[in-house]
C-alpha cells in the first residue's frame, strides 16, 4: 500500500458509522479486539547474549508473548527491530519473517532495522521486497541537522517507492524538523513512535507535577500540529509508561498526553502499541491496556476500534 491508497483506505474508515461504547458490561457488544504495532522480542534461549537491547532481565521470547496476548485479547502483533549490532540485521530480519510465516503465533508483520545513513541502504532494503511481512524499517538519526541532509531524504523517498514505511523516535525537539522531513516524502508512510517521546509531566495538573517536563509543552503541541498535517504520518500510542516518573501511572496522570496525541491525529491515524517487554519499565502489559482503555472509555466504540484494531490493519496493510 502506498501514501495514497493508506489515505483512501484511511477515509472509508471514518465514514464508517460510530457506535456508542457500552459500560457496564453489556454482553451484545464484545470485547475489543487488540493489533499490537510495536512488539519487541529478545529469546534469549536461541540468541543467549549481546543480541539486541532489552529494558530488564529475563527471557522475552514467544512463549512469553503469546501469554500477554491471550491475557489482553491481542490477535495480531508487528515485531519491531531490538537494535542488534550491524553484523546481525539480516539475521534479524529473518528471523522476523521465520515469525511472520509461523501462524502458531500472533507475528504478522515486521519493521526491521538498517542504517538510513549507509549508501546501500536502498540496495539493502531491496532485498526484502519479495517478503510481504516485511513492512519497513525504524531509522535512527544522529542530529536534527541531518533530517535535511538530501542523502537521508532520498533513502526515505525510496522506501515509499518500495510500498515500505518508516518508524521513527526523536526527541521531542526535533518534531519541527521531523514534520519538514516527512513533507520532503510525500510517498512514504511514517510512524510516529511512542507518542512523539512526550513527557506526560508537560500536561498534568500543576499541582500534580513533580518537577518540570523535559520539553516545552506549547511547542510539542506545536511541533505535531505540523507533524500531523502531513497524511502520510500516523502515531503510535504508548512509551508513556516507560518513564522514570516520580507519579503514579494511571490514566488521570498519562490520558491528558494520549488525549493530545489522539486529538491531533484524529482517530483514522493513531494505533496501540504495547513497547513490550520495554514497558515492563512501568507496568505490565495488562496495566498500559487498562490505562488506555479508561482513557478513552468515552470515545465512540468505532473509534475504539480503530486505535487498537483496524487502523493497524490499514497502516501496517495487514
Amino acid at each position: 500500500m502506498n501514501r495514497k491508497e493508506f489515505i483512501a483506505a484511511a477515509s472509508l474508515l471514518s465514514l464508517a458509522p460510530s457506535v456508542p461504547f457500552a459500560s457496564g458490561g453489556k454482553k451484545d457488544i464484545p470485547a475489543l479486539k487488540l493489533i499490537d504495532t510495536h512488539q519487541h522480542l529478545y529469546d534469549t534461549d536461541r540468541f543467549h547474549d549481546n543480541w539486541g537491547l532489552i529494558p530488564v532481565d529475563g527471557d522475552f521470547g514467544m512463549r512469553q508473548y503469546q501469554e500477554i496476548a491471550r491475557a489482553v485479547n491481542i490477535e495480531k502483533a508487528v515485531y519491531i527491530e531490538v537494535a542488534v549490532p550491524p553484523a546481525r540485521k539480516y539475521d534479524e530480519a529473518m528471523y522476523a519473517v521465520e515469525l511472520c510465516e509461523d501462524d502458531s503465533n500472533p507475528t504478522v508483520a515486521a519493521v526491521i532495522s538498517y542504517d538510513i545513513y549507509s549508501d546501500d541502504f536502498v540496495s539493502y532494503m531491496s532485498r526484502f521486497k519479495k517478503y510481504p511481512c516485511i513492512k519497513g524499517i525504524r531509522a535512527g538519526f544522529r542530529s536534527e541537522q541531518d533530517l535535511s541532509d538530501e542523502k537521508i531524504i532520498r533513502h526515505a523517498r525510496a522506501l515509499g517507492e518500495m510500498g515500505m514505511s518508516l518508524d521513527f523516535s526523536i526527541s521531542p525537539r526535533w518534531l519541527g524538523a521531523m514534520a519538514r522531513f516527512v513533507q520532503n516524502c510525500p510517498e512514504t508512510l511514517f510512524l510516529v513512535n511512542h507518542c512523539a517521546n512526550v513527557d506526560p509531566k508537560a500536561f498534568m495538573a500543576r499541582k500534580k507535577t513533580p518537577g518540570r517536563p523535559d520539553h516545552n509543552p506549547q511547542q510539542w503541541l506545536t511541533d505535531m500540529k505540523r507533524l500531523a498535517a502531513q497524511e502520510n504520518v500516523a502515531c503510535k500510542i504508548s512509551g508513556v509508561v516507560t518513564r522514570s516518573s516520580g507519579y503514579l501511572l494511571n490514566a488521570d496522570n498519562l490520558g491528558p498526553a494520549i488525549r493530545h496525541c489522539l486529538e491531533i491525529f484524529g482517530p483514522d491515524r493513531a494505533m496501540f502499541a504495547s513497547d513490550w517487554p520495554w514497558c515492563l519499565r512501568g507496568m505490565d502489559v495488562k496495566g498500559w491496556v487498562n490505562i488506555l482503555k479508561e482513557t478513552v472509555a468515552k470515545q465512540p466504540r468505532e473509534d475504539q476500534e480503530k486505535l487498537f484494531y483496524k487502523n493497524a490493519i490499514q497502516f501496517y496493510r495487514l
